[in-house]
């Protein structure tokens, strides 16, 4: 690892104008040393708003939002702070619209700020560790300021020239990290229902976190699975280490692991490094209908705050509190249930708060994210259950069935209103 340079001078005050509207890239491609001279000057420039989809840096505090306005599509990681404040704007909105709303100026993007590994012999720079809707911030902005790190991967995928950069600023300093979740018996067991529906050759889609970790785990015995998700973390490694993850029987992108983001250590950034196993793409492409239409054995795997007796999902809210986001489930979810051979996974613990608290309710608490006529398999620590195609009775029974043991005679009440109607 090269050794930290002195974190340079970024004098903010030359390149932002009183009312931009910055647009920052997410998760582990944010770019924190542009993001702490916001928060030291951005009180020096008024009306300051900053887009950014996730956090995980954890500057983006309360405090910090006295020197510009907070907006994001969601409070995951960090940003959960922001909103139990009530410092956070949500923009509720599916993954693959905010590249398209960036391009159409529905989102304003005067800004960019961005994360770059440093340039290769042609001028361009590798967009590191994030590619979803950077290219769009760039091709909106007035103004495009590049950290470009020394420690960041080049990898394979979507880049930037030189001559779209306006400003670049030279760091040398970890980018951010997110180690692995611990892995308790709860997600294990939810893990042991979800791998069932993963068969060899499947193409997997997951996010970041204990469930999905768990789930990776046990797929160890699976042959030639393929990888086109929104994001990756360190556990792919593992499995393309093992001969697991070939991507061999994708009838797109063959041989390739497809992904909008590198979400995890270093362990992840080294094997990512100048490797052509692994695409970053714009969700463009790895969020688009057109793209995932052509994916046979799509396994898409996502999570809920809650999901009704209906199959409605929340994935939102915990009851006024805001702690998640649509993100990319819609895009997934329709795209999993509609592929051939496939499904659209939505994995959840059976209960919240110290077990007090069902997550299969009667009516949702929170916002319809996933829409029950989208919804295919619900699982939890319990067993899964099949709505696809299924009564809204049917679905009750079912749902009732996988809800924590101390929750289900009051479930069964509430589903037999529902066989009642008629339904």
């Amino acid at each position: 690892m090269t050794a930290a340079l002195p974190l340079p001078d970024v004098d903010l005050r030359a390149i932002l104008r009183p009312g931009d509207r910055i647009v920052a890239g997410q998760a582990c491609g944010e770019p924190t040393t542009l993001i702490e001279a916001l928060i030291a000057q951005g009180t020096e420039i008024d009306g300051l708003s900053l887009f950014i989809a996730t956090s995980f840096s954890g500057l983006l505090t309360p405090s910090a939002a006295d020197a510009f306005t907070p907006v994001s599509m969601g409070a995951i990681g960090s940003l959960r702070a922001l909103t139990r404040e009530h410092r956070l704007r949500v923009v509720p909105c599916h993954v693959s619209r905010v590249g398209p709303m960036i391009e159409e100026g529905i989102l304003g993007c005067d800004v960019a700020f961005v994360q770059v590994a440093p340039a290769d012999p042609d001028g361009t720079h590798s967009l590191g560790l994030i590619s979803d809707h950077v290219r769009a911030a760039i091709a909106a902005a007035r103004v495009v300021v590049a950290e470009v790190n020394d420690q960041v991967p080049r990898t394979c995928g979507e880049r930037v020239h030189s001559s779209e950069i306006d400003v670049a600023v030279a760091v040398s300093r970890p980018p951010v990290q997110v180690p692995p979740a611990s892995i308790g018996p709860l997600d294990e067991a939810i893990a042991r229902h979800v791998a069932a529906y993963i068969d060899d050759g499947a193409v997997l889609q997951t996010g970041v976190g204990a469930v999905p970790d768990a789930v990776l785990r046990l797929l160890h015995d699976r042959a030639d699975l393929g990888v086109h998700s929104g994001m990756i973390g360190d556990g792919l490694v593992d499995l393309v280490e093992a001969g697991v993850i070939t991507n061999a029987r994708k009838p797109i992108d063959r041989g390739v692991s497809v992904t909008g983001a590198l979400i995890g250590t270093d362990r992840l950034y080294r094997f990512a490094e100048r490797n052509p196993l692994v695409s970053m793409r714009t969700t463009a492409y790895t969020h688009a209908p057109a793209v995932l239409a052509r994916l046979d054995r799509l396994v898409t795997i996502n999570s809920a705050m809650e999901v009704d007796l209906t199959g409605q999902v929340n994935a939102e809210q915990s009851g006024s509190a805001y702690v998640g986001g649509t993100g990319g489930q819609v895009d997934f979810v329709r795209a999993g249930a509609r592929s051939p051979g496939g499904h659209a996974v939505i994995a959840l613990p059976a209960t919240a708060k110290g077990g007090t608290v069902s997550r299969i309710t009667a009516a949702l608490s929170g916002p319809v994210t996933t829409a029950r006529s989208d919804v295919d398999v619900i699982v939890t620590e319990y067993g899964a259950a099949e709505l696809a195609g299924r009564s809204l009775a049917e679905r009750a029974r079912r749902l009732v069935a996988i809800a924590h043991p101390d929750f289900r005679e009051e479930l069964e009440r509430a589903a037999d209103m529902i066989e009642k109607r008629g339904f």
